[in-house]
């Protein structure tokens, strides 16, 4: 019994698993194709062939051809593989392929004019009848904008013929727009003229696209005013965009062209407001033919849609359209009839942008007007002045940098500001003036209508009457807080005066000599509009004072290149200016420089500051002076212009 297990182990070992039989008595697996019988007597495994690998072309095995491709051999085959995917989706990709190497020899800098001028003839040549379909391609495109900058006016003019039908579709695509461009800042004035009329109706959907709008904003730059006019005039109403002659008209205002052609106002506003509100919910503020729409659409806008246009742009949006000067205008009308809450957030949105809009010609107005019409200087402090105060030299140099400066230190002066700037910065929106509202209840009041009999509807209109005129009690422009507590806080308490002065003190010469430095250093140094620096800071003016005096006190010298502050142009007249205007300066600059050393300075520009003593409206300043001038001008050395001597002739006389 023993044995006779032992043989059935044996047997069990032996056996494969393809070979143990199954409940039905037959193998669980079938046997593959092609191999032997199992030999179920001896126990033997079944015979399983060896597939034999086919041989590569050059007799070499699988496993040689299957080794893993290096990095280079992997590039290679996978840029051939992405020329041949080109090759069949780009219909002309070998074109593009030559045009570029092209490209590459005629953009050069140091190539000569005449092998340039052959490559682009050659490269237009290829290109012909061609031009609009390469067009959208990002190499082609850059081909052909360097082909039309350096091209000759036959080749420039094949190259519109040839784009002009297809305009309107590649002023939307991101590639050829550059090239539109391109052709713009080139054509002709017929050119320009024909390109102006095919954007005749597609204005207002072209503004609406992030793309074409860089398109129409550069025809707008680009054209004449008849042709800006052109632009501006369909986005004002259908009948304008409809009707060609309409746009003819000279009017360019829109209040004057619903006049010239009595068009209804309401449609005129429904029109606007259609093509106005899809730009401002997209954000495309950056133009200037848009900032020119939105003012004449405030200027018959009613009291609430000006109000809602206004809500839109209060806040970061208002940081991109500040840089034109319809923007700026915008920018002001912001600030004066924004609420408190807007103007915060017109205030936050210019955060860490407050020296590049101080630099700029249009930003730095509203940053003026922010300045003088806030009421949160906390706000303005944190914000506005900190930032100011990291570059002031620089600021205080600068044309335009130094305007907030000025402003708080003399608000509104017209010295510093042009006539059309104060104009912008007096600007109101007619629905939202208080003053227009007023008036409009006065005329009202003046003309009643006589006709009707005294009844309901005479006590409805008393009431309509009084309703608006509460609600013109609520129209405010500009800020609430007192003007003069707003600059004590702003420019006093915040520390910017200080450091103004300090930066005076230290930067005198320099400030002197300048062209606009003067202006602030005159305004420091005579203590501010209305005396505002003296009360806290009279010490520091006092040694601003001194330092001037000092810097005058220099000997004359005699290098031909190098002038002393009394006779420069621009020190000579700012130190005259505040010898009349500041008594202490006068004094400190007598008793320093000029007592018994006159004579010295008789003649040349340096005399404007000796005759500034003689003009001065204090007596003490005169009486300094007096003793030492007489003998000068009776002498004939210190000379009194004619035009002096008439002035005080006819004074005398006048008493």
């Amino acid at each position: 019994m023993a044995a006779h297990k032992e043989d059935s182990k044996k047997l069990k070992r032996k056996q494969s698993p393809a070979s143990k039989p199954g409940r039905d008595g037959s193998s669980t697996k079938k046997p593959k194709l092609g191999s032997s019988k199992v030999d179920d007597n001896n126990g033997k495994k079944p015979f399983k062939p060896v597939k034999k690998h086919a041989k590569s072309s050059h007799g070499e095995d699988s496993k040689q051809t299957k080794e893993p491709l290096s990095k280079r051999d992997r590039r290679i085959e996978a840029k051939e593989l992405a020329e041949a995917r080109k090759m069949k989706r780009k219909r002309h990709y070998s074109l593009e392929q030559e045009l570029a190497k092209l490209w590459e020899k005629m953009r050069k800098r140091n190539i000569a004019k005449e092998d340039r001028s052959k490559l682009i003839s050659e490269a237009i040549q290829k290109m012909k009848g061609k031009i609009p379909e390469i067009a959208t391609s990002h190499v082609s495109s850059r081909v052909l904008q360097t082909c039309v900058k350096y091209c000759s006016q036959t080749e420039r003019d094949v190259v519109f013929s040839e784009l002009r039908p297809h305009f309107l579709n590649f002023a939307c695509n991101p590639y050829a727009v550059h090239l539109v461009k391109k052709m713009l800042d080139s054509a002709s004035k017929r050119q320009l003229g024909d390109f102006v009329s095919s954007l005749r109706g597609q204005v207002a959907s072209l503004l609406r696209h992030m793309v074409g709008s860089v398109v129409v904003e550069h025809a707008y730059q680009a054209g004449n005013g008849t042709q800006r006019q052109e632009l501006l005039l369909e986005l004002y109403s259908t009948e304008l965009q409809l009707f060609k002659d309409l746009s003819l008209i000279k009017e360019s205002r829109l209040v004057d062209v619903i006049a010239k052609l009595n068009l209804q106002i309401n449609s005129v506003l429904r029109h606007m407001t259609s093509v106005i509100q899809p730009i401002l919910e997209k954000g495309i503020v950056d133009h200037s033919i848009i900032h020119r729409v939105l003012m004449e659409y405030l200027s018959i806008a009613d009291k609430f849609s000006a109000a809602d246009v206004l809500e839109q742009l209060s806040g970061p949006l208002l940081v991109r359209m500040i840089h034109t000067k319809d923007g700026s205008r915008i920018g002001t009308l912001c600030v004066k009839h924004g609420s408190a809450k807007e103007r915060k957030k017109i205030v936050k949105g210019m955060k860490s942008h407050i020296l590049k809009i101080a630099y700029d010609q249009y930003g730095s107005l509203v940053l003026a007007c922010i300045c003088s019409t806030v009421d949160d200087t906390k706000l303005l402090t944190k914000i506005v002045i900190r930032e100011l105060q990291t570059s002031l030299k620089d600021l205080v140099l600068d044309k335009n940098g130094r305007r907030p400066i000025l402003q708080l230190l003399h608000p509104n002066c017209s010295r510093y500001f042009s006539p059309d700037e104060m104009a912008s910065l007096n600007l109101s929106i007619p629905s939202l003036s208080a003053k227009v509202a007023a008036e409009s209840i006065s005329k009202a009041e003046e003309n009643p209508e006589t006709n009707e009999e005294p009844g309901d509807e005479e006590n409805d209109v008393k009431e309509d009457s009084m309703a608006e005129g509460d609600e013109t009690e609520d129209l405010v422009e500009g800020g609430k807080k007192d003007p003069l507590t707003r600059r004590q806080e702003l420019l006093v308490e915040s520390g910017l005066a200080e450091s103004i002065i300090d930066v005076c003190t230290e930067n005198v010469e320099e400030l002197l000599r300048s062209n606009f430095g003067k202006e602030v250093l005159y305004e420091v140094a005579t203590g501010g509009s209305e005396g505002i620096l003296f009360p806290s800071l009279g010490e520091k003016l006092n040694t601003l004072h001194e330092a001037i005096a000092s810097v005058a006190a220099e000997p004359k010298s005699e290098e031909p290149g190098k002038e002393h502050v009394f006779e420069n142009f621009h020190s000579s007249r700012t130190i005259r200016k505040l010898i009349l205007d500041s008594p202490g300066f006068a004094a400190v600059l007598w008793k320093r420089v000029l007592n018994g050393k006159c004579s010295l300075w008789a003649q040349g520009h340096s005399s404007k500051v000796i005759h500034a003593f003689l003009d001065s409206t204090d007596d003490k300043v005169r009486e300094l002076a007096k003793k030492e001038l007489q003998p000068l001008i009776k002498d004939g050395v210190l000379k009194i212009s004619e035009h002096k001597e008439v002035t005080k002739k006819c004074k005398l006389s006048a008493e």
